[in-house]
C-alpha cells in the first residue's frame, strides 16, 4: 500500500500544487520508447521519425495560432523559460543581426517590457543574454492581472525620449498566479504602431486555443511574432513538453546557425533542411515530440477540447462553491479565465477581526503556511500558496490533472476547514 507521501505525487488528483500534474498513460508510453530509441534531435540521419514528427506537429500549432505553415518555424525546447528566452533572443537578432559576431558592445541599450505579473524568465533571459534585468520594465496590470496597454504605450514613449530603444513586448495568454490574459489584440496595436516584437507566453494558456469554447481569450495571437506554449501544461503531456514558434521562416536558423562540419554536412544524400539543430541554441536535444504525438494521435484535437472543457467546468464550481461558504474569501470576485482560483481561508478566530494590519498579519504568517505544513504532513492534498502584489498569502488552485473529480474539490475544502480551524 502506498504511505500518504507517496500519494502526493504529481499523478494524484488532489495535487494541486503546480501547473503541471497527473498522468497519462498514452503519454507515459511515448516517453519510456523515447528513452529507448535514445536518439538525439540534430540530425535528421539519426533521428528521421522524431524530426518528421516534430514538423508535423509543429505545423499543426501555427494553424491553431492563425498563422500560414510556410510563413513560421519553430522548435521544441527544455520548458517555457528556454521558450521565452528564444523569444528574446530572436527579437534582437532580427532587429540587430551584428550582435551575433560583435556582442552586446555593437548595440545601444535595448528595452524589453513584460506585465507586472508576467513569468520572471523573461527578466532571466536578460541577464543571460547581457541585456541586463534593468533594462526589462514591468507594466502596470488591473485588478485582475491585465497588462494596461496605455501603461505600456506611456513607458515605450519614456523609454525612447531616454534615448533607448524600445525593442520587445512580452504579454502573457495565461498568468502564473491570477490566470489573466493580456489584451493582445491591444498590445498588438502598440507594437505595431511602435515596431516593437511581440512575444506572447501562452505557456499555461495556449491549451484553450484547442478549445472552440474559450480560445476567444487568446484573440489577437496570430499577431504575434512568436509565442511560447507548454503542452506539458494544461494539454497533461508529461514533462517535459514546451514549443517555441515564431512568425518568420529561416529566423531561428540565421539567428543561431555556426555550420559544425562535423554535423550538418551540405552535400548529405537527403535535403539538409531536415537538420534542426542549427536552429536551436543547444547541440544535444532530447526527443521531446514523440509522447505529445502519440497524444494527439490517440486523443484528437476533440479528445484535447473535451479535456480543456472539464477543467474549465471544475474551475467553476470551486469558484461556486467559495462564494457559497462563509469560512472563505476570493482574492477577486471575477469569474476565473484559466483555471486558477484564489483565495484566502477565514477560520473561526479570525471572523470577527475587522479588516487591517492584524488580520493580515495572522493571514501571512500563519493560517496558509501552517494549513500548507499540515497538508504536507498528512499526505492528504497539496495546494500551493503565495503573497501577490499587495495581497498576502493566498492559496492558488490550478486544474490540470485529468483525474481530478468535483469530490476532489469538496473534499481540498473540507480539509482546509479540518486543518485550520484551530488556527
Amino acid at each position: 500500500m502506498l504511505d500518504n507521501k507517496e500519494r502526493l505525487r504529481k499523478r494524484h488528483p488532489r495535487y494541486f500544487n503546480q501547473l503541471s500534474s497527473g498522468l497519462n498513460i498514452i503519454g507515459l508510453a511515448g516517453e519510456w520508447l523515447t528513452a529507448t530509441a535514445n536518439t538525439n534531435m540534430f540530425t535528421y540521419e539519426i533521428a528521421p521519425v522524431f524530426i518528421v514528427m516534430e514538423e508535423i506537429l509543429l505545423k499543426k500549432m501555427y494553424e491553431i495560432i492563425g498563422w500560414d505553415e510556410s510563413e513560421a518555424d519553430g522548435i521544441f525546447s527544455p520548458g517555457g523559460s528556454i521558450s521565452n528566452l528564444y523569444s528574446v533572443l530572436v527579437a534582437r537578432y532580427k532587429r540587430y543581426p551584428e550582435i551575433k559576431t560583435k556582442g552586446m558592445a555593437a548595440l545601444p541599450d535595448i528595452v524589453l517590457f513584460v506585465s507586472e505579473h508576467s513569468h520572471y524568465s523573461v527578466k532571466k533571459a536578460a541577464a543571460v543574454l547581457g541585456i541586463g534585468m534593468d533594462n526589462v520594465i514591468a507594466i502596470k496590470c488591473d485588478e485582475r492581472g491585465k497588462m494596461i496597454p496605455s501603461e505600456l504605450e506611456g513607458n515605450i514613449l519614456k523609454v525612447k525620449r531616454q534615448g533607448k530603444v524600445p525593442l520587445y513586448v512580452s504579454a502573457t495568454a495565461g498568468t502564473t498566479v491570477y490566470g489573466a490574459f493580456d489584451p493582445l489584440t491591444n498590445i498588438a496595436d502598440i507594437c505595431q504602431k511602435y515596431n516593437l516584437w511581440m512575444h506572447v507566453d501562452a505557456a499555461w494558456g495556449g491549451g484553450l486555443l484547442l478549445s472552440r469554447r474559450h480560445a476567444h481569450k487568446l484573440s489577437g495571437i496570430e499577431r504575434a511574432n512568436s509565442v511560447t506554449w507548454n503542452p506539458h501544461k494544461l494539454m497533461g503531456v508529461p514533462l517535459q513538453c514546451s514549443a517555441f514558434l515564431v512568425h518568420e521562416k529561416g529566423l531561428l536558423q540565421a539567428c543561431n546557425q555556426l555550420c559544425a562540419g562535423y554535423l550538418f554536412q551540405p552535400d548529405k544524400q537527403y535535403d539538409t533542411a531536415y537538420d534542426t539543430g542549427d536552429k536551436s541554441i543547444q547541440c544535444g536535444r532530447h526527443v521531446d515530440v514523440f509522447k505529445l504525438w502519440l497524444m494527439w494521435r490517440a486523443k484528437g484535437t476533440q479528445g484535447f477540447e473535451i479535456l480543456i472543457n472539464r477543467f474549465l467546468e471544475l474551475t467553476e464550481y470551486l469558484y461556486k462553491q467559495l462564494k457559497k461558504r462563509k469560512h472563505y474569501e476570493l482574492v477577486f470576485d471575477a469569474e476565473p479565465e484559466l483555471t486558477n482560483v484564489c483565495f484566502w481561508y477565514i477560520p473561526p478566530s479570525l471572523q470577527k477581526i475587522p479588516r487591517g494590519s492584524e488580520r493580515e498579519r495572522r493571514l501571512h504568517q500563519v493560517i496558509a503556511p501552517k494549513i500548507k505544513a499540515r497538508m504536507i504532513e498528512e499526505g492528504t492534498t497539496m495546494v500551493s500558496y503565495q503573497p501577490h502584489g499587495n495581497n498576502v498569502n493566498f492559496f492558488r488552485m490550478v486544474f490540470s490533472n485529468s483525474a481530478t473529480k468535483k469530490s476532489d474539490i469538496d473534499f481540498l475544502l473540507e480539509e482546509i476547514e479540518r486543518l485550520g480551524k484551530d488556527l
